[in-house]
């Protein structure tokens, strides 16, 4: 494979995190097999940036001459709020030249401001995927993901994602092992894959206002092999079916049965992360009955069976 340039865009306020997990996983690439990947960082005027946690990082190159990137990597951080006008240009003249162009958390709304996400399936970090619809109603926003890929650009949500969105293009580039390599090297899992949930069923819901909601709540999580259907789970919470439903949604943000099926998945896959039991024990613990109704939950979400993702992250 002909060396390939990664090129890192700095600039103040820059969540270090967003720089420095991604281009771990490229040094160590390279590391691995020497004139992979010639890894370069650059700011506008090439001079040093300060992170949003106080860290200066200096950059070998002023953006201006740094080499053609195969790979663009733009990360996030405070400084996506308020970007210079000319980062922003800078971007939509040498953004659509990349082979591959990748952002990290809000690096989305960068390339956003840029017009480079018009017509494309994107994400970005939870708490700013709202903003970004807002502010460019061109993209399809998708909130669940931890990555997305769309044609060549590739975006990634909260921080730790870039590790993974970069370990994908690794092992896309030089392979599985050498991507598992760097993975246990880093103490990393490889990989989670891309449509993995940005966060747990109990991160993404909101937790209830109402007690009788929140025991709820803790019963679906707690009970995932019960009878959760929307009538046994108003009884628990003495209301009826239909007040119980509203409310639910009112005050976690997603219906009961969205809840519930979260629930299930994340249990199932702990499971098969955790422990030695069987598909068919874990299907019915979880709470889908028989292992197809399983199959079918997670290639819809995970896009892989329960056998592949155990095989992929049981430690």
């Amino acid at each position: 494979m002909a060396q390939r340039t990664v090129l890192f865009t700095l600039f103040d306020g820059v969540q270090s995190l967003d720089v420095t997990g991604p281009l771990e996983v490229f040094t160590g690439a390279e590391q691995h097999t020497p004139g992979t990947y010639r890894i370069r960082t650059a700011s506008l005027d090439g001079g040093p940036v300060r992170t949003s946690s106080g860290l200066t990082v200096v950059p070998d190159h002023a953006l201006a001459d740094a080499p053609a990137p195969h790979t663009l990597v733009v990360p996030g951080g405070k400084g996506t709020r308020s970007p210079h006008p000319a980062l922003t240009d800078w971007l939509r003249e040498h953004g659509p030249r990349a082979e591959r162009l990748v952002s990290v958390c809000t690096g989305a709304i960068l390339l956003g401001a840029a017009g480079l996400l018009d017509g494309r399936r994107a994400t970005t970090h939870w708490a700013y995927c709202g903003k970004l619809a807002r502010e460019h109603p061109a993209v399809e926003v998708d909130p669940d993901p931890i990555y997305v890929r769309d044609g060549h650009v590739a975006t990634s949500a909260g921080v730790t994602s870039g590790i993974d969105l970069a370990l994908a293009l690794v092992e896309e580039d030089l392979g599985r092992d050498v991507a598992l390599g760097i993975a246990r090297h880093l103490v990393v899992f490889l990989r989670r894959p891309g449509n993995q949930a940005q966060f747990s069923a109990q991160l993404a819901a909101q937790t209830a206002q109402r007690e009788p909601l929140r025991e709820v709540q803790r019963w679906i999580t707690e009970h995932p092999d019960a009878d959760l259907t929307v009538e046994a789970l108003a009884a628990r919470a003495s209301l009826s079916p239909r007040h119980f439903a509203r409310a639910f949604q009112t005050e976690t943000g997603m219906t009961p049965g969205r809840y519930v099926d979260r629930v299930r998945l994340e249990h199932a896959r702990r499971l098969l992360e955790d422990t030695g039991d069987g598909v068919e024990e874990i299907s019915r613990a979880s709470g889908y009955g028989t292992p197809e109704a399983m199959r079918r939950a997670f290639v819809k979400t995970l896009g892989t069976a329960p056998v592949e993702y155990r095989r992929r992250f049981r430690p």
